[in-house]
């Protein structure tokens, strides 16, 4: 076995030992790499009636192109590689098929992110591995109340918040002003558009009741945490778990007032960029994402956005994407934030199938 060490700059762990670290070893196995006979590319199927707004379907185009960006990237590695659309015919493909390793990328099944647990379960059923996180880690991931009582039960900040199934639930005048209303479970800034945050009661009301109409899905109303925001990239390689963090630097504000990320800015490549926080905020931020990476039960790899209160230097966690996009392309999250710290994608990917390469050339059975 070969470990490859790129000396770059970023914060890993090993087991309970300390995070600072200079050098970040991803774990490669070339050997193990050349023993994988086919890797299948698992992407959501995207149809626009099965999404309730136009501004859902758009979010989740994307992902094909993606898909065949990594279809790319693993055919450069020398690794047989095809694409399975997680459609009705997706179960019956991969079994025909029995690819040894199935990279997941499937974001909605159906429109639905509430679905996305369907195929690690189809894939538990037929002994296939894959990448990223298994049933309860994409149920915990893609529900924002559920999510927020996990962290609320392994004590990590979190914003106070109410979960809203309809308009007969009341927002509590505790929670303080401004706050910003979100669906409960949707990825890529779906329903958090530029007046997403309000100023008063009344109108986080009248945006509640309006998402309730237009997405028929549940709705959070958060206390806004003001200061920095910071995306953290959580990686294990096998070996060791990984978290590398970027801070967003907003060039623009989507209201003109409040710093945040709308689906509106996701058209403008010049909303944001990142840079690496101050070394107070790494310290405080970086076991705290191990820790929720190991409490949510979460795989591989996850995202958390965390907003950061300068004045009591509490770090917030807002959101996760526990199968955050994983991509080549410069603009996804993660990809920018490994980018910042020396790491290319290529690297990642060569890792994340070694891992699993390993465990497929010592037998191991299961995910």
């Amino acid at each position: 076995m070969t470990a490859r060490v790129d000396k770059i700059l970023a914060f890993c762990h090993d087991g309970f030992m300390s995070q600072k670290i200079v050098q970040t070893p991803f774990f490669v196995d070339d050997a193990a790499l050349k023993n994988l006979k086919l890797v299948a590319v698992a992407y959501s199927h995207v149809d626009r009636e099965d999404f309730p707004t136009e501004d859902s379907y758009e979010a989740e185009l994307e992902v094909e192109d993606r898909a065949e960006e990594v279809i790319a990237e693993v055919a450069k590695l020398g690794v047989a590689v095809k694409g399975y659309a997680a459609n009705q015919y997706f179960f019956t493909n991969i079994l025909v098929d029995k690819p040894d390793l199935v990279l997941n990328l499937v974001d909605t099944v159906r429109g639905q992110d509430g679905l996305q647990p369907a195929v690690p379960g189809a894939l538990e059923l037929s002994g296939i591995k894959y990448t990223g996180s298994g049933l309860r880690g994409l149920v915990l991931g893609n529900d924002r109340h559920m999510f927020k009582q996990m962290l609320i039960a392994h004590d990590i900040p979190t914003p106070a918040y109410k979960f809203i199934k309809d308009m007969r639930s009341k927002i509590p005048e505790e929670l303080g002003l401004p706050l910003i209303v979100k669906l409960n479970e949707s990825g890529g800034s779906v329903g958090i558009d530029n007046k997403a945050v309000k100023e008063t009661l009344e109108l986080a009301t009248k945006k509640v009741a309006k998402m309730l109409e237009d997405h028929k899905m549940h709705v959070i109303v958060e206390q806004f945490i003001g200061g920095p925001e910071i995306t953290a990239v959580a990686y294990h390689d096998g070996r060791k778990r990984h978290v590398f963090l970027g801070q967003k630097i907003f060039r623009l504000k989507p209201d003109g007032k409040h710093d945040f990320t709308s689906i509106e800015s996701y058209e403008d490549a010049k909303a944001y960029y990142y840079k690496v926080p101050d070394q107070e905020v790494v310290d405080k931020i970086t076991p705290l994402v191990l820790r929720a990476f190991e409490t949510q039960d979460y795989r591989d790899y996850a995202k958390f956005d965390i907003r950061y209160d300068e004045a009591s230097k509490t770090p917030y966690f807002i959101d996760c994407n526990p199968n955050t996009a994983l991509g080549p392309d410069k603009g996804l999250p993660m990809t920018e934030v490994l980018g910042l710290h020396g790491i290319e994608f290529t690297h990642l990917l060569k890792s994340l199938l070694s891992k699993y390469a390993v465990m497929i050339s010592n037998g191991h059975a299961g995910n």
